[in-house]
């Protein structure tokens, strides 16, 4: 039977705080901009031209695709593999191509070393979270120093 602070599997890491402010802010400006057009007269509304007003639509998904990347990543351990989810893209080790993990302070997310010699972001984990990344990170260094091999 694992320990009481071993990480039991599978466990999820995700960014608390970016979240957060995801949702916040994006909630927040939302609002402004139904409010802003709202408080134009019907004059000054006609006067948007159809592309105009497409270039507001755009630039509002653009600005929530941005958010729901940041808010979507993750770092998912399995007994077999660890997935790594950066924005849109998803990338899977087995538990030998990971070989240690570190955030040093100021770092902006864990990053993971692994076997072939390149390192890969972890966004999952943010340095912004404070105390519940560092949690993480020594979470995820003993699932990695468990692992045979």
């Amino acid at each position: 039977m694992p320990a009481a602070s071993e990480p039991r599997l599978p466990r999820t890491w995700r960014p608390l705080g970016v979240r957060m402010a995801g949702l916040v802010f994006g909630l927040g400006l939302l609002v402004v901009c139904i409010v802003a057009w709202w408080s134009f007269d019907a004059e000054v509304r006609a006067r948007f031209t159809t592309f105009q007003r497409g270039t507001l639509v755009f630039l509002g998904l653009l600005i929530y695709g941005a958010g729901y990347a940041l808010a979507r990543s993750r770092v998912v351990a399995t007994p077999e593999r660890l997935v790594v989810v950066n924005g849109y893209r998803r990338r899977e080790y087995t538990w030998p191509e990971v070989l240690a993990v570190h955030m040093p302070p100021g770092a902006p997310w864990a990053v993971l070393d692994l076997a072939d010699g390149t390192s890969q972001p972890a966004m999952g984990i943010q340095g912004s979270d404070g105390p519940r990344a560092r949690i993480a990170v020594r979470e995820l260094r003993e699932l990695i120093d468990r692992q045979p091999g």
